[in-house]
């Protein structure tokens, strides 16, 4: 360990189980790359883990999860944060950064239901849950005929509604039950072509102060290349598009034989209006690979859909 890391290491977390898992995952890493470091984690409630009668496109979007963490950061009281990529922000508050983003599990949504194995089961007018515009407007695309409603909470709320029948089906991301051991929840996983994941999905990200060289440093070891790259693809064609909860679009990107392929879609919130995109390029070229795509999407008519969704002028 060089001699400027510090000696411990404080990792500021969701209380949720699965932000608990993401968090412990992060400090074994860390204690089995520095095994003389105390790493902890403080756990915490946010906004966004409090308010769960309202869609989060009402109340301030995916910041609300994060805020928290980043003020115990600034005072102090922790050193980084474990996120979920498709969680965090498309722009980071001035004074933070990524100093890491680990190896992607599987960025695929997955139907989950008691009754049914696939979407196309589904009878007319059966309720399928969802908390994201994303996955409604791919759902109501591709099924017209189901009824797609609201679902907040946890993964742990979120399956004991199905259970209790409110819903015929919910939609998760399955990185999230493979990381809960909750694969035999699964009915189906999605494949992209069908349902385009959220930037960043199944992706770990580590916040910290960006003046924190200290902390950069020591997170590097933790930073999968092809991963990063990838995200950081879905991620800049996400900003470009003024992406956030209130946008119903997705972006996906993989790197094979060497060369970062990126899809990404615009619809509107019925699904009505829906135009998407694919480009490739070198990994290296990321973040203009997101942007060129994005500028492809807008070109195709996504600035009006995302004007008349407000989020675009």
């Amino acid at each position: 360990m060089s001699s400027h890391h510090p000696s411990e290491l404080v990792i500021a977390s969701r209380e949720s189980l699965l932000a608990l898992w993401q968090a412990r995952h992060i400090q074994a890493k860390t204690r089995a790359l520095y095994p003389n470091m105390a790493v902890s984690i403080l756990g915490m409630t946010t906004t966004g883990d409090q308010i769960l009668d309202l869609p989060l496109s009402k109340i301030g979007g995916k910041g609300l999860f994060v805020k928290e963490l980043e003020v115990a950061m600034e005072e102090g009281r922790a050193d980084i944060a474990v996120h979920s990529m498709k969680d965090v922000p498309m722009n980071l508050p001035a004074g933070f950064t990524l100093a890491a983003i680990g190896l992607r599990e599987d960025p695929r949504d997955a139907l989950v239901s008691n009754e049914y194995q696939h979407l196309a089961d589904l009878p007319a007018g059966a309720v399928v849950g969802t908390s994201s515009l994303r996955r409604q407007a791919l759902l109501k695309a591709r099924y017209p005929h189901l009824e797609i409603a609201p679902l907040r909470g946890n993964v742990q709320t979120r399956l004991r509604k199905l259970d209790e029948g409110q819903y015929a089906a919910i939609v998760l991301a399955a990185a999230g039950l493979k990381r809960l051991d909750l694969s035999q929840r699964i009915a189906s996983t999605l494949d992209p072509s069908e349902s385009l994941p959220a930037a960043g999905q199944g992706a770990l990200g580590i916040e910290c102060l960006a003046a924190r060289e200290d902390l950069l440093e020591l997170m590097a070891p933790l930073n999968h290349a092809e991963t990063a790259a990838c995200v950081n693809a879905e991620r800049a064609m996400s900003r470009r598009l003024s992406g956030s909860c209130q946008t119903p679009l997705g972006g996906y990107a993989q790197i094979e034989n060497g060369r970062l392929q990126l899809r990404g879609f615009v619809a509107d919130l019925e699904g009505k209006r829906f135009v998407q995109a694919t480009l490739a390029g070198a990994p290296a070229d990321a973040e203009k690979i997101g942007v060129a795509l994005a500028e492809d999407l807008l070109a195709q008519g996504a600035d009006k859909i995302l004007a008349e969704l407000g989020v675009l002028t």
